[in-house]
């Protein structure tokens, strides 16, 4: 598992088939919070777990599902 502290604010978050699905805003234990004025979360702040994250790639944290699973089973934050 990746840990939290190789992710960094503003770090594109891009799912295995290379689409975006967010930017990172914080990392909240074990979730990545996306930044709630970003196109990719709808203007949200949606949160996503560690778990989902593959690997940390230049400024990229790239997760093991495409970008419409990580959107279809992400958590809104309320």
């Amino acid at each position: 598992m990746v840990m939290g502290e190789n992710i960094r604010e503003h770090m594109e978050v891009v799912g295995s088939d290379g689409g975006h699905v967010g930017r990172v805003d914080k990392v909240a234990g074990t979730e990545i919070e996306l930044a709630m004025l970003d196109l990719g979360s709808g203007f949200k702040h949606h949160l996503i777990p560690l778990t989902w994250v593959d690997h940390v790639e230049d400024d990229k944290v790239c997760l093991s599902m495409t970008k419409d699973a990580a959107k279809a089973a992400w958590r809104e934050k309320h």
